[in-house]
């Protein structure tokens, strides 16, 4: 069964993402764990792409790191077989469908079943075309996770009804990124989600600070950051372990506020 469901136990969930391999594949098992530790509720971990289309500069850095440092899919299998020695938090794969196709459907969502991955977020995939992978998926007990942008309340509920393990609902039009503020309706954008589910909505795309988090907790089930975690590992390399943990424990203190 997948873990995912334990994410939104203990109060609004608090996600957060990184990218396999940046800055090592070591570092990356470290950060993991660290984020973990410091009160994640659960892992995105970003598989490395040469064309990541929907992530701002900061994440795109990222995966041209990883990429300069080699990084394989089974590299990335390798990471988290060795985080599943030490925790069982819910960890979730990002990755654009490319290199999954490459890998084969079958060979990669039955490693992701005997690792310990709960589900994968494909952000090029649209949901007319999410049957492409969902059987083989749930075969292997992987939830394909939803994205619901901004848009038309039918597409928002044809979309919500036939989610599994959470929705991610997209902040803000456009890539990942650090925003100054969002002003998207969200609060009436989950409404319309939860008179067709109870799958868990996280909200993502442009959250940084802890006043962010809190607001949007207030009207969510959880928050979702990638780019702001990135960018502390951009910023200290080798050394992010302290920034991460101490940045996870605000925002997670923020979203049970």
């Amino acid at each position: 069964m997948s873990k995912i469901p334990n994410a939104f136990k203990n109060g609004k969930a608090f996600i957060g993402f990184l990218t396999a391999g940046d800055p090592s594949k070591e570092k990356t098992i470290e950060y993991i764990l660290a984020m973990a530790e410091a009160g994640c509720d659960l892992v995105e971990i970003g598989i490395p792409f040469s064309d990541p289309g929907a992530e701002g500069v900061i994440i795109q850095e990222a995966n041209i790191k990883a990429l300069k440092n080699k990084i394989t899919t089974d590299d990335v299998f390798d990471i988290v077989k060795e985080v599943r020695k030490q925790t069982d938090i819910p960890l979730v794969f990002l990755t654009y469908i490319n290199p999954v196709l490459f890998y084969g459907y079958g060979k990669f969502f039955s490693k992701c079943k005997e690792y310990g991955v709960d589900g994968i977020i494909t952000p090029d995939v649209p949901f007319e075309e999410k049957e492409e992978i969902s059987g083989v998926a749930k075969n292997n007990n992987i939830d394909v996770i939803s994205l619901i942008a901004p848009t038309t309340n039918e597409r928002i509920q044809k979309i919500a009804s036939d989610a599994s393990g959470f929705i991610y609902l997209v902040s803000s039009l456009g890539v990942t990124g650090v925003r100054s503020e969002i002003t998207t309706d969200l609060g009436t954008i989950i409404k319309e989600i939860k008179k067709v589910t109870d799958v868990p909505t996280a909200v993502g795309f442009g959250i940084s600070t802890p006043e962010q988090a809190s607001e949007i907790a207030k009207v969510s089930d959880g928050v979702i950051v990638g780019s702001a975690i990135v960018k502390i590992i951009a910023d200290y390399g080798e050394n992010a372990k302290k920034p991460i943990m101490d940045y996870v424990k605000s925002m997670k203190e923020a979203c049970n506020n």
